[in-house]
């Protein structure tokens, strides 16, 4: 799998990589960090009427002006932000990555694999997992659930072929696309291919056997906050 699924990893000697979230600090303009990618960004088709938004991009790559290796846009209810009580109740969020092939981390520290459908599974995976509300649980203890929980999505996406996933066929940009799909108690993630990227989405109250993704030339829609 690759490291950016991660966001940017650093591989200790005798170790695990540790994660090391690299997140570009917003701009003036939110959607000069998507404009700034070399590959297409995907969201819900036009079968999608609900709101839509942005999420921070990530990068990987070192270097000054290296543009994002991945980001997400989200549509419906926008998720709480950490250890807030509310619960977004009905979301889809896609995330996009850009298919990369094995390099030096952002720091020049480590080397990051080449990206796979496992990356975008992770990054869905993860994301899905940061929408949990926290109910009664202090913040302690909360973490300590996220890391279980983020450890459990981590194998999870590096075993697409494995019995935690089912297939499940959705249309992208109008054709037949298989992907690898999962449920759980907090919502449901899939990961697959589309053409020139890699692509996950997450989502809780929207059904994922009734959506479709395209390709996005114009993100004006998403910049309505």
């Amino acid at each position: 799998m690759d490291a950016t699924s991660r966001a940017v990893e650093t591989a200790p000697p005798g170790g695990r990589a540790a994660p090391v979230v690299g997140v570009q600090a917003g701009p003036a303009d939110p959607l000069a960090p998507y404009l700034a990618a070399d590959f297409p960004w995907y969201g819900l088709d036009e079968g999608w009427t609900g709101r839509r938004w942005l999420f921070p991009v990530g990068a990987g790559r070192a270097g000054q002006g290296a543009g994002p290796d991945y980001g997400s846009l989200g549509h419906g209810d926008e998720p709480a932000r950490p250890y807030e009580s509310r619960e977004a109740n009905r979301f889809a969020v896609v995330v996009t990555v850009a298919r990369r092939p094995g390099r030096r981390s952002a720091d020049d520290t480590g080397t990051l694999e080449a990206t796979s459908a496992s990356s975008a599974a992770w990054l869905a995976g993860s994301g899905l997992l940061a929408t949990v509300p926290p109910g009664q649980l202090d913040r302690t203890l909360r973490q300590d659930w996220l890391d279980q929980q983020t450890t459990l999505a981590w194998d999870l996406a590096d075993d697409l072929e494995g019995p935690g996933w089912s297939s499940l066929t959705l249309p992208v940009n109008g054709v037949p696309q298989p992907f690898c799909y999962r449920e759980s108690a907090y919502g449901w993630v899939l990961a697959g291919e589309a053409p020139g990227v890699l692509l996950g989405a997450y989502g809780r109250g929207v059904s994922a056997y009734g959506i479709g993704f395209s390709t996005l030339p114009d993100l004006t829609a998403y910049n309505g906050r």
